[in-house]
């Protein structure tokens, strides 16, 4: 079981809003309710205003991820997965044809990147359409700031994205530095960490909690690569009151259904689209292209744009294959009930 260090904490601190509270059916106000704190294989760790409790997982459950809120019968079973206010997936990885849900009802994304090779305006902008596709405040965090000679060269690359943009650089082993990321860890706030391998998410856990509760690894001293010390996603409390979820750093994160986030990532440019000569223009080598003329004159980079079709064309091929996926899965599943339903008829 996943322990979170509680006094008596209310539904309120662990993250719950009217938005949850005005889903519940007449019969369900006297019901608990519980939050995945954790997931296993087979079960899951719940924490509710009367404490931890395990739930086995069931093939008839809806899917469900850490940060989820459920309603609880009077005898502790399942009874309903509640609307998420935001739910953080992504496409499985590699050629699978699904989706993985990373993590639910999240406030805040530390998005977290290391001051060495590791450094990636693309893997940055990648997480930014994430947080921007679900509504959750997008934070950049510049680790192993320790290590770099000049972080203010990357923290000025990175406010580059956006203006409005918020950049904090730390050393995730000095507890000192922590009080920065303080205003995000207010209490009910769910914050959720992600990046790659080996960026310190794991020191960056145990630093804002105050304890080791996640391992942490070395990485590679030839080109800065990680290897996976997180293996599953948890939610822990921090001393502030809110609540942080660690995720295992992902070496891959295909974007589907983000058109939005990618939109609003790339605010700069589909701004700039809007004074094309052509609606469908592709900003190769129309004419009148606002887009390339920007690239020319030096107010965008090619970087930026080259990032942006491609996040765009990714995006779209797997909203496709997954869209074809649902629909043959609905077509299985309306063949299954048919020949029951028959089969049923005839005895």
């Amino acid at each position: 079981m996943t322990k979170i260090e509680q006094v008596d904490l209310t539904l309120a601190q662990l993250g719950w809003r009217p938005f949850f509270q005005q889903q519940l059916r007449l019969e369900q106000w006297e019901y608990p309710v519980a939050r995945v704190i954790a997931q296993h294989r087979n079960r899951l760790d719940l924490l509710g205003e009367a404490g931890e409790q395990g739930l086995d997982l069931h093939p008839d459950m809806p899917e469900i991820t850490v940060g989820d809120w459920l309603v609880l019968s009077p005898m502790g079973n399942f009874d309903g997965l509640l609307e998420r206010q935001s739910l953080f997936r992504r496409k499985a990885a590699g050629s699978k044809v699904g989706e993985q849900l990373i993590a639910a009802n999240v406030d805040t994304l530390f998005i977290v990147t290391s001051l060495n090779e590791d450094f990636n305006l693309n893997r940055i902008e990648r997480y930014l359409s994430l947080a921007n596709e679900v509504g959750a405040v997008p934070v950049i965090i510049l680790s192993k700031a320790d290590l770099c000679d000049d972080p203010d060269i990357f923290c000025s690359q990175v406010q580059g994205l956006d203006s409005l943009l918020m950049v904090v650089t730390i050393n995730c082993l000095d507890a000192d530095e922590i009080h920065k990321l303080s205003p995000w860890c207010t209490t009910g706030n769910t914050v959720a960490l992600m990046g790659s391998s080996g960026v310190g998410k794991s020191t960056l856990v145990n630093t804002l909690l105050g304890k080791t509760v996640q391992s942490t690894g070395v990485i590679r001293e030839e080109d800065s690569k990680g290897r996976h010390v997180t293996t599953g996603r948890s939610l822990h409390r921090v001393p502030q009151g809110g609540l942080l979820l660690d995720t295992p750093g992902m070496r891959e994160l295909q974007l589907a259904d983000c058109d939005a986030g990618v939109n609003t990532t790339f605010a700069d440019i589909t701004s700039l689209a809007e004074r094309c000569r052509f609606g469908n223009c592709q900003h190769d080598s129309e004419p009148a292209c606002a887009v390339q003329n920007a690239i020319d004159q030096g107010e965008l980079e090619a970087r930026r744009l080259s990032s942006y079709q491609k996040l765009m064309r990714e995006q779209a091929f797997n909203s496709a294959s997954l869209a074809e996926k649902r629909a043959r899965d609905k077509s299985f599943g309306k063949m299954i009930k048919s020949v029951l339903s028959d089969k049923k008829n005839r005895i």
